[in-house]
């Protein structure tokens, strides 16, 4: 009921807009026009009136309105209260380069876009745009949270596993997604496993503050990629679950959503090919872990 009173509300606010630049005039009429008999021979007699220029609209309003690319966000953190960070980490596809490396899929659509959603959810004060930083870079404790996906092609450098274990030792907040099956957990596990030998990997159940955070999030969805959204799994028999790592106080510094793709589903949101619950959950559960990562 409340996603379809959301889209009533937006329909209903796309209605008035569009009205109220289309429509040449102030008021509306309360009743519909009455034609009597001779008004056709009558306004056929009438003077010719000079037609009424088309409405002019503001092409401003269809401008971008994000706000301009910072040269670095790395030279300027703490301009904006909140960036959303993707971690550059090495793998199988190569290390740096914009183009290459599991790190950089769906890139920088996906990030964007779900900038553009998200600030207006939740009235976040961000930048606009995409902040990519190595998990080497001493920059990366600048940002309080990163995003990594695609891990099942991750191979950590020695200076990537120091960066990130310190980062998050520092209090730093990770959020991992998008990797499926067996395969690439023990990938995944591997390079974790260089950090932190011993810090268990433990389900958050949905009693957990994480689900309640912003929405409240009563199940766990899988989420799948555009090209998948009727089988929706990539792997057979895999199960999406959401796990996390604490810390030694019993903080929540990691969450790991497994067998699951939220980055597509911001990326692809207003794709009619996407499903609609499936995106909607992939928003809420991303407002959600960046309210918690903020506030815990």
């Amino acid at each position: 009921m409340r996603r379809a009173l959301g889209a009533l509300s937006l329909l209903a606010v796309g209605a008035v807009a569009y009205v109220a630049v289309l429509s040449p005039t102030d008021e509306p009429r309360d009743e519909p026009y009455i034609i009597g008999i001779g008004a056709e021979l009558m306004a056929q007699q009438a003077p010719q009136q000079v037609p009424q220029q088309a409405p002019q609209i503001d092409r401003g309003m269809f401008d971008d309105p994000r706000g301009p690319r910072l040269r670095d966000p790395r030279d300027t953190a703490g301009k904006f209260p909140f960036y959303w960070t993707r971690a550059i980490y090495s793998g199988w596809g190569g290390r740096r380069g914009w183009g290459g490396g599991t790190w950089a899929v769906d890139f920088p659509k996906s990030d964007q876009q779900f900038l553009i959603v998200i600030k207006r959810l939740m009235h976040l004060n961000a930048y606009d745009w995409e902040n990519p930083v190595s998990l080497d870079d001493p920059a990366l404790r600048r940002f309080p949270l990163i995003y990594m996906l695609e891990v099942g092609g991750m191979y950590m450098s020695d200076e990537e596993v120091e960066g990130l274990r310190g980062y998050m030792d520092a209090g730093g907040f990770v959020i991992v997604d998008d990797f499926w099956g067996q395969d690439e957990w023990e990938v995944f596990e591997f390079n974790f496993r260089r950090m932190y030998p011993d810090k268990q990997i433990v389900d958050i159940s949905l009693d957990h503050p994480l689900y309640s955070a912003y929405y409240t999030i009563d199940h766990v969805e899988m989420t799948p990629a555009i090209g998948n959204t009727i089988q929706r799994t990539e792997c057979y028999g895999c199960v999406t679950q959401v796990k996390g790592v604490y810390d030694d106080d019993g903080n929540l510094m990691m969450v790991i959503n497994f067998n699951t793709d939220l980055g597509d589903a911001w990326e692809w949101a207003e794709d009619p090919r996407y499903p609609l619950e499936t995106s909607t959950y992939a928003y809420e559960m991303g407002a959600n872990m960046i309210v918690y990562a903020m506030s815990h």
